[in-house]
């Protein structure tokens, strides 16, 4: 089916500083860039005939332009291009709405000619049940997505979207980043990284890499959850600084260093306006910490580490390269939207936890823009994502493994060191 589009602007500009930080991503990955794809699946409110969620569909992408921007690679350097109309391939479905939407985002995108979503409508009977979403990582983040789907059930149920004035788009931040305020930001932020010690975590080949060279590990942990909650309630401080801390100390010691660089992943919507747009915003930051020291003290130096690498988060890609700054090739994304907070726990009940971790293996590739990446989800779902020259299979098992054991021995469930490495 389709679903036809007509909005009020269109126009073309440079990539904005988070579509440049993604696109230099994607074209080191590629062809294996569908990496980057990512989806999100709508239990469609009430009892919605196709053509009504078509209709909305439409009304979404003319709300936000970010979804109806394609590249135009014709010049020395990639520009975006927001069409005003146009008409979007909507598929018809049935089954599990995950398996749906884990079909649309294993395919690469076109970045010139597809749009930068796909869409399935999965049906219960002649009804629609759920609307399954892949998008391209060029034309959001997750923090967007999540606000393209509130805005994507508003338009099924009231055929409008929330109220307020109509959201920017790409196009006018992009303005922004070329403007004065913009240019002092960027400048602001390549103060950050040119005043820190340059640091390249996983720098040596360790083996000869497996085929492919690219391997996944998963560790859900329902006892490392209960951990971090426990040690953050303990410390007075957050769960992502706990998970960001211990990863510090567990990669540092594990490369042998008495410091850690990496790069976390920020989500830069920190201006009012841009609460309401649907782009890539999200760029790296740069995080450097000691990690010869005890966790308590780890973790005091931890919060206002992470304050500068958010700080630093929001430049511009082009200053990155002219200035070659730091590449700790290690990166550190929580992609939790909402993050559980500090609360204690009996060490009896989080050692009870203990034997529903499960280790799994779910993606393997050639390609990737990073060799080492932690990424946090779920009520505490830890992967590590590694380039198998630098990090061996059995190694990426010991660094999940030496993080639960490092949770769990700072929240008093198991005795030991703490080392983290199993």
């Amino acid at each position: 089916m389709i679903a036809e589009f007509t909005a009020a602007d269109s126009g073309a500009a440079p990539l904005t500083w988070g579509q440049r930080a993604i696109w230099d991503a994607i074209t080191v990955t590629a062809p294996e860039d569908h990496y980057f794809n990512f989806g999100r699946v709508l239990k469609v409110p009430g009892t919605r005939s196709p053509a009504e969620v078509l209709a909305a569909l439409a009304g979404l992408q003319a709300l936000h332009s970010a979804l109806r921007t394609r590249l135009d690679l014709s010049g020395d350097q990639p520009r975006q291009r927001t069409e005003r109309a146009g008409r979007l391939p909507v598929r018809l479905a049935t089954g599990d709405p995950d398996a749906v939407l884990a079909e649309l985002e294993a395919e690469r995108f076109d970045y010139e000619r597809d749009w930068p979503l796909r869409v399935a409508l999965v049906l219960d009977g002649d009804r629609v049940g759920h609307v399954a979403i892949a998008f391209c990582h060029l034309a959001t983040d997750g923090l967007g997505a999540e606000i393209a789907l509130r805005d994507l059930r508003m338009l099924i149920l009231r055929g409008a979207p929330a109220g307020g004035p109509p959201p920017p788009g790409p196009l006018d931040l992009a303005h922004w980043q070329a403007g004065p305020e913009g240019r002092r930001t960027a400048e602001r932020a390549a103060a950050l990284w040119e005043g820190t010690a340059r640091e390249v975590m996983f720098d040596r080949p360790t083996a000869a890499p497996d085929r492919p060279r690219i391997w996944r590990g998963l560790l859900d942990s329902p006892a490392a959850g209960l951990a971090v909650r426990a040690v953050a309630a303990r410390h007075g401080t957050t769960t992502a600084t706990v998970l960001l801390a211990a990863t510090a100390a567990v990669v540092g010691r594990f490369t042998d260093r008495s410091g850690c660089a990496m790069l976390p992943i920020v989500s830069n919507r920190f201006r009012r306006d841009t609460t309401r747009i649907v782009s890539t915003l999200s760029q790296e930051g740069l995080f450097v910490v000691g990690v010869d020291r005890g966790f308590g003290d780890l973790l005091r130096e931890t919060e206002p580490a992470a304050l500068r690498a958010y700080r630093s988060a929001f430049h511009d890609p082009l200053d990155r390269a002219r200035g070659q700054w730091v590449q700790p090739l290690c990166c550190f994304n929580d992609m939790r939207f909402t993050e559980p907070g500090p609360r204690p726990c009996a060490p009896a009940d989080i050692l009870a936890a203990l034997p529903r971790t499960e280790l799994s293996w779910p993606l393997s590739q050639e390609q990737l823009n990073c060799r080492f990446c932690v990424h946090i989800s779920g009520a505490l779902e830890i992967s590590v994502t590694a380039d198998t020259a630098y990090l061996s299979r059995a190694d990426i098992e010991r660094v999940l493994l030496g993080l639960e054991s490092m949770l769990l021995t700072e929240a008093g469930a198991v005795t030991g060191p703490g080392s983290g490495l199993g």
